[in-house]
């Protein structure tokens, strides 16, 4: 019995669906949970987004084979990008407490008292606040694991749609 994989179109919703699911996750963490995202978390956030939104395009836009790789491409690079910024989480939350670096202010209050640049090097850097493990899934899984966890999967899943073969039908 021979398995029917879907067309690109439908696993570009899946992945769509699987990023906002994702993102409904992390906001439950944050809302219900109570648990304070750092600046690393919020930039993964915008990765898996915009790993979804470029999903979601494809899907609604429907383009050629040429066009659905662009899109793959497009949306892998968002989870390249994301990886690193959980690696760089990871990497912190595995530092000997004396290397960890010191705790900024929050978030607010870059944003209310600082310029945009200076935000922006704090999103992508991270400080000690990112060095904080709040929750293991499982007691194994901390939060930036689950993440690269996540953007392996969805990196996988976009170039499976790059590289699949497909019949010429535009």
């Amino acid at each position: 019995m021979a398995v029917t994989i879907p067309e690109n179109r439908i696993i570009n919703i899946g992945v769509f669906l699987i990023c906002m699911t994702t993102i409904g996750i992390v906001l439950y963490m944050e809302h219900v949970m109570f648990l304070s995202p750092c600046g690393l978390c919020i930039t993964q956030r915008v990765f898996v987004i915009m790993c979804g939104l470029a999903c979601l395009g494809s899907a609604i836009h429907n383009p050629s084979i040429k066009g659905q790789k662009l899109y793959a491409f497009g949306a892998a690079s968002m989870c390249i990008f994301g990886s690193y910024f959980a690696i760089r989480q990871i990497w912190l939350q595995n530092l000997p407490l004396d290397l960890v670096p010191a705790c900024g202010p929050g978030l607010t209050y870059i944003y209310e008292n600082f310029p945009f640049i200076e935000m922006l090097n704090f999103l992508l850097k991270g400080d000690g606040n990112c060095a904080e493990v709040q929750f293991r899934l499982f007691g194994l899984l901390s939060i930036p694991e689950m993440a690269m966890v996540a953007f392996v999967g969805l990196f996988s899943t976009c170039m499976y749609m790059a590289f699949r073969h497909q019949p010429s039908t535009n």
